[in-house]
């Protein structure tokens, strides 16, 4: 069966993985975007995001690509949370929105968003399509089993989801990458998470210049 894990998803000292006040400007939050300088100057991350206007050339291959390289190696389904998808909340008013990444998002993949309201799938360039999902979290991951085979499952995030998806135990493991930034408050990931009581423990850590990388698996 396939796994289901959190790989690459960064928090800041204070244990949050966006900061206040998100919005269409801000996605990540007022500080947020200090979250990922581990990770946007990777090759991996450069060779995936068409948008991102850096050389390739110029990127830095060390710990953290190894990190950014396993998070996007192996996914056969991706599962996120309505407001990792876009800043619209309440009712799809219109199919104008499709994603933060272009017509061609990084996932290549089927990938299911919770939400509490409808829409059609949304097929996107590069083998990417958007499923969205109303009936909870059991649902979606049982979707991304169906189509994943033998590959692996990432839940992408929010904070939300992930605790949601913690306080079921379904996530087999968690990669956290920790920056060295205060955001003060935000979406705390651990909030109200007693991982001890559901049986996590952390495996391994690694630190780079830029974040420190703990792994914490389901035993």
């Amino acid at each position: 069966m396939s796994r289901l894990l959190v790989l690459g998803y960064t928090i800041s000292l204070d244990g949050y993985g966006a900061g206040p006040r998100q919005s269409l400007e801000t996605p990540l939050g007022a500080g947020g975007e200090g979250l990922h300088d581990w990770l946007v100057n990777t090759p991996t991350f450069k060779g995936t995001h068409s948008s991102n206007t850096h050389s390739h050339e110029d990127a830095d291959a060390d710990v953290d690509e190894e990190f950014a390289a396993r998070s996007m190696t192996g996914v056969g389904a991706w599962i996120m949370g309505r407001n990792m998808f876009g800043p619209q909340r309440g009712p799809w008013t219109d199919g104008s929105w499709r994603g933060w990444w272009g017509e061609d998002p990084p996932y290549h993949a089927p990938t299911f968003v919770l939400t509490h309201h409808a829409r059609a799938s949304l097929e996107m360039e590069g083998g990417t399509v958007f499923h969205f999902v109303t009936d909870g979290i059991d649902a979606a991951l049982e979707r991304a089993r169906e189509v994943a085979g033998e590959k692996e499952i990432r839940l992408l995030g929010g904070a939300d989801v992930i605790r949601q998806y913690l306080k079921a135990r379904l996530i087999d493991e968690l990669h956290i990458a920790v920056t060295p930034i205060l955001l003060g408050s935000g979406e705390h990931l651990f909030a109200g998470i007693d991982l001890v009581a559901l049986g996590y423990k952390c495996t391994d850590s690694v630190a780079s210049d830029k974040a420190t990388h703990y792994t914490i698996t389901r035993i």
